[in-house]
């Protein structure tokens, strides 16, 4: 707990910052709690959300660069630095300088922030404190299983690819799960939908995230993968299903392999151009019909976009959002703060009340050779000229 303390202490002798403070994103990736340092964290206390559009918080997050302010007439500077490691967008650092710094102060409060990734990072698994932070509303039971099952970091950044995934669960928890791993030669992205609501959802979605996670783990190629989780549906899922997609990227040569176990087809951006990838459609985990999980090529080129998303992305009035426009208007964005966007207007077109979780997972595909990572998001949607229109 004292971490945070260290940072704060080490920039007020280098820097002579004064209240320095380290905000952390909520779960929603709308928002940022303000921590502070570690003797300033009540837990008996709500966080207090401090809503990110047109913030200077925003920007800082969007762009991933440290921005400075002035404030009273000159006489206090204000810094935010991003708090990020591969994509992942943790929190913000935040502190206030006498005077504006030079370039070697900014590198090194950019550095620390960099830093304090690695230290929430390694500190988590042992607090509830930045779970805290994490939630500007109580979380029902429903939902803290569902959260549990998403992966630590909601997006990554590696030389071949960016993936990132956003979930909003409906009032009452709908069973969405995502999840990502990186293998020493390829990356597999699932995601599923349990049949149901609340908690009997958020169990059948346990059963299904951990069957494919124990054959992804032993090793077993995507149709056993997929197998087992239907077999975890028959044994013990007392004859409800789940729908999902899987799929397994070669990191040596591209090749690109697609399970669909009755769920919606993924969307992909090329080009300019959004398209349904109609791919074949199996029995979801769990169907007790005789049936076997077809492992399906898929066409991903050098600068494709794809995005896996679940149902809720597209009943009630989720189907009013023009969700290839969308995406097409957002094709500019990093895949995190596009899955964010397009979640966003999901929501909105639902005055903020799910019937049905909101799900997406977003993924750019740099290709096999490619040695670079970009956590630039590129220019602001808001003020972007508008790109072509889409032809379908």
């Amino acid at each position: 707990m004292e971490s945070l303390d260290v940072v704060a202490h080490m920039l007020r002798q280098r820097l002579h910052a004064t209240r320095v403070s380290f905000l952390i994103t909520d779960f929603t990736g709308a928002s940022v709690v303000r921590l502070g340092v570690a003797g300033d964290v009540e837990t008996d206390e709500p966080a207090r959300r401090i809503d990110l559009p047109g913030t200077l918080y925003d920007e800082v997050i969007r762009t991933q660069q440290p921005a400075t302010q002035t404030r009273g007439g000159g006489s206090t500077v204000r810094v935010v630095a991003p708090v990020t490691n591969r994509g992942d967008a943790i929190g913000l650092l935040e502190l206030f300088l006498p005077s504006a710094p030079d370039e070697a102060a900014m590198r090194e409060i950019g550095e620390t922030a960099h830093a304090l990734a690695y230290i929430v990072i390694a500190n988590r698994s042992y607090t509830d404190v930045y779970q805290w932070g994490r939630r500007t509303r109580p979380l029902s039971l429903a939902a803290e299983i569902q959260h549990r099952l998403l992966p630590s970091s909601l997006a990554c950044e590696a030389a071949q690819f960016t993936v990132a995934g956003a979930l909003e669960p409906a009032d009452h928890v709908g069973g969405d799960t995502f999840d990502y791993v990186i293998d020493r030669d390829a990356v597999q992205l699932s995601v599923t939908d349990a049949m149901g609501h609340d908690v009997n959802a958020a169990l059948l979605a346990t059963l299904a995230v951990g069957a494919l996670r124990g054959a992804r783990r032993a090793g077993a190629d995507l149709a056993e993968q997929a197998r087992q989780a239907h077999q975890a549906m028959v044994d013990h899922g007392e004859q409800r299903y789940v729908t999902g997609q899987l799929l397994r990227i070669s990191l040596l040569d591209g090749g690109v392999e697609f399970v669909n176990a009755g769920h919606p087809w993924p969307l992909r951006l090329r080009d300019g151009k959004v398209e349904e990838l109609r791919v074949e459609v199996d029995m979801p985990f769990g169907f007790r019909f005789p049936h076997t999980y077809r492992v399906q090529p898929l066409d991903l080129r050098v600068g494709d976009r794809l995005f896996m998303l679940t149902d809720g992305m597209l009943e009630y009035h989720a189907s009013e959002v023009d969700l290839k426009g969308l995406i097409v208007r957002t094709g500019h964005l990093h895949p995190r703060e596009a899955a964010r966007t397009v979640i966003a207007k999901v929501v909105a077109a639902n005055d903020g009340h799910l019937q049905d979780d909101a799900t997406i997972m977003c993924l750019d595909w740099h290709g096999v050779r490619d040695s670079r990572r970009h956590a630039d998001t590129g220019a602001d949607l808001a003020n972007a000229s508008p790109p072509p229109a889409p032809e379908s």
